[in-house]
């Protein structure tokens, strides 16, 4: 039974469904506040649940010897390290959609109080002032809203503002015309958005592309009177210059929930009128908690008892769905990483798979990471499908992929090609109607070979002889076969053999073989069955 520590604070309705769903689970909310103590109990565990208490570090990660994923209830990741959870081999999943509308709900707030300066005239009220000639505030009715990402929380945000019969512009460099149709918005350049929007909302991730979109220099573009509210992430706003532009007036209001120091004591936009702040609220809200408690407790459980993937930012997702249809391509897609990782003594440069049929159509990054875990576990045992590509592109493999209408008589397969600096080696498999992997073909020979946890490669020329050697040398040393496949190019050409053995391969037996001067090449190898 997998194990889970949830080490910060969940909703006893998030514990009970690992409890549910089969998951032993320690819940000891403060523990992530105790660095020592959490180090200390880290490797008896297969998952973490958090929350932003919890630092994941790449200390702690030294110590989680048995630990497969990290699942963090909301979606900031700032807490976790995910390059160190990557080589280590662990899964790092957030939950990007509980919080969604709670967060678009908190945007279009931070907009009317902004566009009403509902805080500042509340303040002045409680303090028995009646100052209704000072608050003059606009109507969002019939206003333009530009929209820097139109993704899941902007799509929400999109759809509410139109409900309130406001104009949308949208930026968004991944969204397509038929996308922006649907969702009712016409799709623009960031130019023109900054140009004529009255109200700028901001609703994408920090990365090295959106940091500072609104610099200084696109600040200076906005439309003279824009209100701009960013319930997305700090950094994404240069907050000296749009201190300076609302003292100017050029801008007439800010709304800011995020910061790019956090937690914010101290900006240059405290204190200025008409600038509405909170502190980090967007997903604060009882129903936002407990779906993405809730979420992550699911995801984890799907992960550790079915091998479903869902909002991994280090792996490729598989849905359960998927996990189940996909499993025997997955494992062979190993095996075939496997067998020409055993075959490769010398450094490998290049990994070219082929996928035809049916398994073309499947989730191809996550059998690509199944190929490079199984060629790579041949030098490091304790690579996975997570760290496996990281380990490989490290060593500057390079990674091509194809994929196939169905050709031949298999309904689908996959061929996997590895180049180094003095070969190519190949090998291709297919998942028989049984759910039983099999090696199709090996060195351009077709061969039927079911796959054990015990084999024997052999490589010869095809000449009379040699097929008795082999049996010979064998059931003289006691070695039982359970299963024999042979293939060859063509009469007198190379041939090959594969055989599936009852136990590990003795080394005199490979003396042995060598020593009758028959076969080019005779190769023992494992795979994890």
């Amino acid at each position: 039974m997998p194990k889970v520590l949830v080490s910060d604070k969940l909703s006893e309705t998030a514990v009970q469904i690992f409890r549910d769903r089969g998951v032993e689970v320690d819940y000891l909310p403060d523990v992530g506040k105790d660095k020592e103590k959490l180090a200390e109990i880290i490797g008896n565990y297969d998952g973490l649940a958090i929350r932003s208490a919890t630092k994941v570090t790449e200390k702690l990660l030294e110590s989680a010897t048995n630990l497969k994923v990290i699942g963090r209830a909301g979606i900031g990741v700032d807490n976790v390290d995910i390059p160190a959870a990557s080589k280590k081999g662990v899964i790092v999943m957030n939950t990007p959609f509980g919080n969604s509308v709670t967060t678009a709900e908190h945007a279009i707030a931070l907009m009317f109080a902004v566009a009403r300066q509902l805080p500042e005239a509340s303040a002045s009220t409680h303090q028995g002032k009646w100052e209704k000639s000072r608050f003059m505030g606009v109507e969002v009715f019939n206003k333009t809203l530009g929209i820097i990402g139109a993704g899941n929380i902007g799509s929400i945000v999109i759809d509410r503002a139109l409900g309130l019969r406001m104009k949308v512009l949208a930026y968004d460099p991944f969204l397509s015309e038929e996308r922006a149709l649907e969702l009712g918005v016409k799709k623009v350049e960031l130019d023109e958005m900054l140009a004529k929007a009255d109200f700028i909302t901001l609703h994408v991730p920090l990365t090295e592309k959106t940091r500072n979109i609104l610099s200084r220099e696109n600040l200076a573009k906005t439309k003279k009177g824009v209100r701009i509210i960013n319930a997305a992430r700090g950094g994404l706003i240069d907050e000296e210059a749009l201190a300076e532009l609302l003292k100017s007036g050029h801008v007439a209001g800010a709304a800011l929930d995020v910061f790019a120091t956090e937690p914010a004591t101290e900006s240059p936009l405290f204190g200025l009128p008409n600038v509405v702040v909170t502190p980090h609220l967007g997903a604060s809200t009882n129903e936002a908690q407990e779906n993405v408690a809730l979420q992550v407790a699911e995801q984890m459980a799907d992960y550790l008892l079915t091998g479903a993937v869902q909002n991994a930012l280090n792996m490729p997702s598989v849905t359960a769905e998927e996990a189940a249809i996909m499993g025997p391509w997955i494992k062979l897609a190993g095996y075939l990483g496997s067998f020409v990782g055993q075959m490769t003594d010398e450094a490998i440069t290049a990994v070219n798979i082929l996928y035809d049929g049916v398994v073309s159509e499947m989730n191809l990054n996550a059998l690509n990471a199944a190929v490079i875990a199984g060629m790579m576990k041949v030098v490091n045992p304790d690579v996975n499908m997570v760290s496996a590509p990281i380990v490989a592109k490290e060593r500057g493999v390079q990674l091509a992929t194809t994929h196939q209408d169905k050709q031949g008589i298999f309904d689908g397969y996959i061929k996997v090609t590895v180049v180094t600096e003095k070969r190519e080696r190949s090998v291709a498999g297919t998942v028989f109607s049984d759910g039983k992997p099999r090696f199709i073909q090996i060195r351009g020979i077709n061969v039927d070979a079911e796959i054990g946890e015990n084999m024997l490669y052999t490589r010869n020329k095809d000449v009379p002889g040699v097929i008795g050697a082999l049996g010979t040398v064998l059931g003289d040393l006691g070695v039982n076969i359970a299963n024999f496949t042979l293939g060859r190019t063509k009469q007198g050409d190379d041939a090959i053999a594969i055989l599936y053995l009852d136990e590990p391969i003795r080394a005199e037996v490979l003396a042995t073989l060598q020593k009758t001067g028959k076969f080019l090449q005779v190769k023992p190898m494992r795979f994890e069955v």
